[in-house]
């Protein structure tokens, strides 16, 4: 298998790991940009390829980074915690497509932040491995592991778990997407949400005179606790101050 692969964080570090294990050829990278990047320095020194191999995911709407990318004659795309859309026609230049490992269990909560939502909203968590189409996160279904929020987790919590089962699926469900016998089913774009940025600024403010449940406020505080990000908020004589949320499980013992 000949692949290219857009990747960015732990997870596609680790993701990038585990298909030079078993003998993955690597054609091309693409990674974010210095200022975007997470772990961007391991994966460029996983993939061990040359500079002229190594693109700007920033850049992929140039005709000419497209180009180079299509000249690589990759099988497949693997993309793990992109950051960026790929949209046609680089969506085309994969023979067997490209695959997304996302860190929510579509269709719920396609988009960002995932692991805010299952706690805000009550959502199934867990992780997917899809195909890639047009939209965000509305591909074909490879395959999915359901996560369960525990009552003691943070954002910060569960989204290290979500890390270490999309690590786990993609290892268990590769073989079978190489040799071209995984499932796939379509996801039915009237079910599951989406979101984006805006949607979790918007959370972040809490109005100290509004009305909230328990439940409604804790959740809130313990989804966006995540250090070292802010985080929820209140104002006060037009500064914010900034909270978080300690949650320390009683031992069975």
């Amino acid at each position: 298998m000949r692949i290219v692969f857009f990747g960015n964080n732990w997870t596609g570090w680790q993701v990038l790991v585990e298909l030079k294990r078993r003998g993955v050829e690597v054609a091309g990278l693409v990674v974010h940009p210095p200022e975007r990047r997470t772990y961007g320095e391991q994966i460029i020194a996983v993939a061990g390829l040359e500079p002229e191999r190594i693109f700007d995911g920033s850049r992929l709407a140039d005709p000419a980074v497209h180009g180079a990318i299509a000249e690589l004659d990759a099988e497949m795309g693997v993309s793990v915690f992109f950051g960026y859309l790929i949209k046609p026609p680089l969506l085309e230049a994969f023979e067997r497509g490209i695959v997304n490992l996302h860190p929510g269990l579509l269709p719920h909560n396609r988009g960002v932040y995932a692991n805010v939502w299952s706690i805000i909203q009550g959502t199934p968590a867990g992780v997917t491995l899809h195909y890639v189409d047009q939209g965000v996160d509305t591909g074909d279904i490879i395959a999915q592991r359901e996560v369960t929020v525990r009552p003691s987790d943070t954002g910060h919590s569960l989204y290290r778990r979500l890390e270490r089962a999309c690590v786990e699926l993609f290892a268990d469900t590769w073989p079978a997407l190489a040799e071209g016998s995984a499932p796939r089913r379509p996801q039915d774009p009237a079910a599951g949400c989406s979101h984006c940025y805006a949607d979790v600024a918007a959370v972040d403010r809490i109005d100290p005179d509004a009305t909230y449940s328990a439940r409604e406020l804790i959740d809130i505080l313990r989804a966006r606790t995540f250090p070292p990000h802010k985080g929820a908020y209140i104002e006060v004589g037009g500064k914010r101050i900034y909270l978080r949320l300690e949650l320390t499980e009683e031992s069975s013992e």
